[in-house]
């Protein structure tokens, strides 16, 4: 099969597909031949060496993916062949199939085509386990989600509007249309706005309940400045940097929680429960039309390396897809 195989790191010229064995499945694993995977910045970071992979033979790029059940280790009964599913993997979405345990894996929902499908696992995960499971947001609480054009933040409106909160955004001003498309009741260009003043503005100077931060950097401290007494901030990447200086002062005198997460490290045990919530409760909302994945553009798998330097310039509003052979 063709895969993006990492023999070293650095800039887009890495990226080289090579020839590699088909994996093969484990007793409760399914093969699954990839119809699409996504971008995400944990990719950019591994292409770099900053963000290594689980160990495997080849280190193999790639965190989620859309495709079509191949076949199945003799314990995996939960779908049949020719199921059409999506998931989350810790690595290995850059290649034509790929191996994980049947349970970690979704049906791709009604309404949804196999290729637009690989957008959703990380981001609407993400945003599921920042804004409802992590955060535990409320019908008519307000929230702040920086980067609202990114696939996270796309995600995270819509989940936040579909609770009934009120929802303020950062982004840059050429994405601010479409947060507001997606239900933002206020958009700030971070360029040119300081984000602290016009949520205190839009608050009445109570703040917001509930932070969705994947920026980190002097974000953290600036987030402290405008979240409500009690409110929550949970940290979800570190785009801005991973080192911030923080007010234990505000943190104590607010009484605030401050929440990390991320997927990738978890155990198995903790994707398949999160997979199967997910399931549960943000699967039926697209197939009744309440979310819907926000695609900025699709690469064929050949310009893998183009559409990473798409990424790195920051240009989309919403997930770029590789689209396999």
């Amino acid at each position: 099969m063709q895969a993006v195989v990492l023999d070293e790191y650095g800039d887009v010229d890495v990226l080289r597909i090579q020839e590699v064995p088909i994996p093969e499945p484990n007793p409760t694993e399914v093969l699954v031949k990839v119809a699409a995977t996504a971008l995400n910045r944990a990719d950019l970071l591994q292409r770099r060496g900053l963000y290594p992979g689980p160990e495997a033979t080849f280190e193999i790029p790639g965190i989620e993916f859309s495709g079509t059940i191949e076949s199945s280790g003799e314990e995996a009964n939960k779908y049949p062949v020719g199921t059409k599913v999506m998931g989350i993997v810790g690595g290995g979405g850059y290649a034509e199939y790929l191996v994980t345990d049947e349970r970690q894996i979704m049906p791709i929902p009604e309404g949804v085509s196999l290729i637009d499908a690989a957008s959703i696992p990380e981001v609407w995960i993400t945003a599921f386990d920042a804004l409802i499971d992590k955060g535990n947001l409320q019908p008519n609480q307000k929230c702040l989600i920086h980067a609202g054009g990114s696939g996270v933040g796309t995600a995270g409106i819509q989940i936040a509007r579909e609770l009934g909160a009120d929802v303020a955004v950062t982004a840059s001003a050429a994405k601010l249309e479409t947060c507001e498309q997606l239900g933002a009741d206020l958009t700030v260009d971070y360029h040119d706005e300081d984000f602290v003043e016009a949520v205190n503005k839009w608050t009445g100077s109570t703040g917001v309940n509930l932070i969705l931060d994947v920026i980190g950097g002097d974000y953290l401290e600036r987030n402290f400045r405008c979240v409500a007494a009690q409110g929550t901030i949970v940290q979800v990447g570190a785009m801005g940097g991973g080192k911030s200086d923080i007010n234990l002062g505000v943190l104590l005198q607010k009484r605030l929680t401050l929440i990390g997460t991320v997927l990738r490290s978890r155990s198995k045990e903790e994707k398949i429960a999160i997979a199967e919530a997910f399931t549960a409760r943000i699967t039926p909302k697209f197939e009744n039309g309440s979310y819907k994945p926000v695609i900025d553009t699709q690469y064929p798998f050949h310009e893998i390396a183009a559409a990473h330097t798409y990424m790195e310039r920051n240009k989309n509003t919403g997930k770029i897809l590789i689209v396999l052979p």
